[in-house]
């Protein structure tokens, strides 16, 4: 027996579908719901369509406000208060909010007198006070209405990172739209204007009375600092001091005093230093050569210079001579009694110089001493005064604040007072609402285009759901690729034709005459073989018109039997399904009939006791069958029938010979003896046998079964019903020769693949 590969190591190596696939299965898809395709899409559109005729046009008008404080800022210059800063975008969403308010849209309505306006509030209402009957309700009530119906119909926005807000209405009306957008713009600007106005008066009353506390205290604080220095003896020098609290004019005597001796005294130790330097560099030239040449320039002397340079002709004139004459020389000798008495000279000079310093620097070390002891004593007197002096910082320190705080409240009141004077706001209308000539919505190609896109998008919602909730077997390869078994065959639904039953019109008398010959050889016994004819055409259809789809289809489950038995035994072909009425015995009936049609020498024999088909099928009905060939009554020649003009010999079940034990008599030795002696005298078994699901009879006959077709009813029994039934019974799919379907409506299934491999124009009937 041929080994056939696991169903779910088939499913696993299953390839992904390429994109012809998917593409052939999307036109597919196209082919099958196109109904619903075009249906769905054609009533949004028609929708969409009413919606348009019923809904009343509306017409929006649209004004644009900037928030710009620039121009405020440049009419109050340095008066601008403290809160008028340019805007943040904080602050710019927060004036969409004012914008958004009942408060301005109740001044709109009171600016436009919408509230005794019917046809804007709605004449026949009578939620906020107007009757049926015409009596108006308060004018509050009026007015909600009204502010529902602007709340309701207006649009404030503002364009990304920019200051303008658009103010957008919607109306009947195009000129009140574009009358309530500007009154939008213009309530907006006078509650701007109201706000401004009333917090700069809050201010102002504020900044008054404050001003006024402050003026007190600061007078306060200024006789506590005069009373202080009367009492404490503190003039006013008019210096300033470097203290940490800050330049101050108010100074004691001794201070004042005590900073002229410092200072004093910084420039005579200035004075003494500098005279004790030039003592010492004096006494420092004295031990010094006169003829070295920094003594002048140290110095800087001009008596000494002139010495110097006289010392140094003479020094010049005595080298020459003593290399002229020899240093001997009379000329020579007296220029050096020269040179020695220029070096007296100097050195005098320097000693003078010496005394004249020293004398400076005794004088400027005393007046030194002097300034040192008075300030020190100055100083030992101040320290008994700084009491004074803190108490006073303090009292000074708290009339400057007092001072400080009554100059600012009082230039921001200056600015307040100002600033009523300016009827300015922040916000400006840059472009004003104008009737519009055209309505906003509802937009045709708008309403047209999303009802077109929900139609299309529901279709395909709704087609993909009905492939996906289908289920059913459609096509061959479907079911290949779902049940990793091969399709036989899709056998169309045939039409039952109505012409005389024997022999067909299109088969050979050479055909007929070998089969008259075989039953003559196969008859064991003198006894007349039973003669049936199928009460119903269908029953025998593929054999009757050999030039039909519908035959073509058998032939493809013939081949496939004969050539599995070119490798195998497979002479006894069970017929089965997974449940009742899906056309089983039908095909059993039919593939017999056209292989006893093509010369075969086959027998059906009707396997299924709880609902024997062969036995209501022909007539007349058989009096005896296999059961009483088990039982003994008959043998198995007197069984069994022939159908009338193909030869086919028929093994039915009499009528009322049903039993409840049907597992037991299909396991039994006698039926498996029996099927052998079929199997030896026929080239084909073909036994028609109960369905899978139902009943467990099946498992019973396949020891004696070499192979089984399975059919599968096209369009309505659920795949994974038949999955599960094969995976459950792995001993039954080993069996299979393959999967048919049946009963397939050709024009549907051209809707799911292309239709030339089950019909085409070869075929001229069926």
């Amino acid at each position: 027996m041929l080994s056939r590969p696991n169903w779910a190591d088939h499913r696993q190596d299953e390839a992904p579908p390429s994109l012809s696939v998917l593409l052939e299965q999307l036109t597919a898809l196209v082919r099958r719901q196109y109904r619903l395709l075009l249906a769905i899409p054609a009533a949004t559109l028609a929708i969409g369509m009413l919606y348009l005729a019923v809904t009343p046009p509306q017409y929006t008008a649209t004004a644009t406000l900037l928030i710009d404080s620039s121009a405020l800022r440049v009419l109050q210059s340095q008066l601008q208060p403290q809160g008028d800063v340019p805007l943040d975008t904080l602050q710019v969403g927060s004036q969409v909010e004012v914008l958004m308010s009942r408060k301005v849209a109740l001044a709109v309505i009171r600016a436009l007198n919408l509230a005794d306006d019917r046809d804007f509030i709605g004449a026949g209402k009578s939620a906020f006070g107007l009757s049926a009957s015409g009596d108006e309700g308060t004018k509050e009530d009026r007015e909600n209405q009204a502010i529902e119906e602007i709340l309701r119909n207006r649009v404030v926005s503002r364009s990304e990172k920019t200051y303008a807000l658009t103010i957008s209405y919607s109306s009947r009306n195009p000129e009140t739209a574009a009358k309530v957008a500007n009154a939008f713009a213009e309530a907006y600007i006078e509650d701007q204007l109201e706000a401004k106005y009333q917090t700069v008066t809050r201010a102002s009353s504020w900044l008054q009375d404050r001003i006024g506390e402050l003026k007190t205290k600061a007078t306060a604080a200024d006789r506590a600092v005069l009373e202080f220095k009367e009492k404490n003896k503190i003039v006013d020098f008019g210096g300033s001091g470097n203290g940490a609290g800050g330049p101050t004019s108010n100074r004691l005597i001794g201070e004042q005093q005590a900073f002229e001796l410092s200072s004093q005294l910084a420039s005579a130790r200035a004075s003494t230093g500098e005279a004790k330097a030039r003592l010492e560099r004096i006494e420092q030239v004295r031990q010094l050569d006169v003829s070295q040449a920094a003594v002048a320039d140290v110095l800087k002397n001009e008596v000494i210079t002139r010495l110097r340079n006289q010392y140094l002709d003479l020094s010049a004139r005595e080298a020459n001579i003593a290399a002229r004459y020899g240093v001997d020389h009379e000329a020579a000798v007296n220029v050096r009694n020269q040179m020695e008495e220029a070096r007296r000279n100097i050195a005098a000079e320097l000693s003078r110089i010496a005394a004249s310093t020293r004398s400076d620097y005794q004088i400027a070390k005393t007046r030194e001493e002097n300034l040192e002891r008075s300030l020190n004593q100055l100083v030992s007197e101040g320290q008994s005064a700084q009491r004074d002096r803190l108490g006073l910082a303090e009292l000074d320190s708290s009339a400057k604040v007092y001072h400080s705080l009554y100059d600012s409240f009082l230039q921001r009141y200056m600015e307040a007072i100002q600033q009523q004077s300016f009827p300015i706001t922040d916000a400006r209308v840059i472009s004003a609402a104008v009737p519009p000539a055209r309505k906003s919505k509802p937009i045709a190609s708008f309403v047209l285009s999303i009802a077109a896109t929900i139609g299309l998008l529901a279709g395909v919602g709704i087609a993909a759901l009905r492939e996906a909730v289908d289920g059913v077997f459609r096509t061959g390869r479907q079911a290949e690729q779902e049940l990793g078994i091969r399709c036989l065959s899709v056998i169309p639904l045939a039409a039952n034709h109505t012409a005389a039953l024997g022999q067909s019109p299109g088969k050979p008398a050479r055909i007929e005459t070998l089969q008259n010959s075989l039953r003559r050889a196969d008859r064991t016994s003198e006894t007349a073989v039973p003669i049936y004819n199928f009460v119903d055409p269908l029953m025998r259809q593929a054999a009757d018109d050999p030039l039909s789809t519908f035959a073509e289809a058998f032939r493809a489950i013939k081949i496939r039997a004969s050539l599995e038995a070119s490798v195998r035994d497979n002479k006894v072909i069970g017929v089965t399904s997974m449940l009742p009425n899906e056309g089983k015995s039908t095909i059993a009936s039919n593939l017999a009939a056209l292989m006893a049609d093509a010369g075969k020498r086959v027998v059906l024999v009707d396997a299924d006791l709880r609902n024997p088909t062969l036995a209501r099928s022909i007539s007349p009905q058989p009096s005896k069958g296999w059961l009483d060939v088990l039982s003994g009554a008959i043998d198995l020649g007197a069984a069994i029938g022939e159908e009338r003009g193909s030869g086919l010999a028929l093994l039915p079940v009499a009528p009322g010979e049903a039993t409840l034990h049907a597992d037991e008599v299909l396991s039994s030795p006698d039926f498996h003896g029996m099927i052998n002696a079929l199997r030896e005298r026929f080239d084909y078994v073909i036994i028609d046998l109960p369905p899978t699901a139902p009943v467990v009879d099946v498992r019973a006959v396949l020891p004696i079964v070499n192979s089984l077709v399975f059919v599968v009813e096209w369009g309505k029994t659920r795949v994974t019903s038949v999955r599960r039934q094969l995976l459950a019974e792995p001993e039954l799919r080993d069996r299979l020769l393959g999967v048919v379907l049946n009963k397939a409506n050709l024009k549907i299934l051209g809707q799911f693949e292309q239709p030339g491999a089950y019909l085409n124009g070869y075929y001229p009937r069926g």
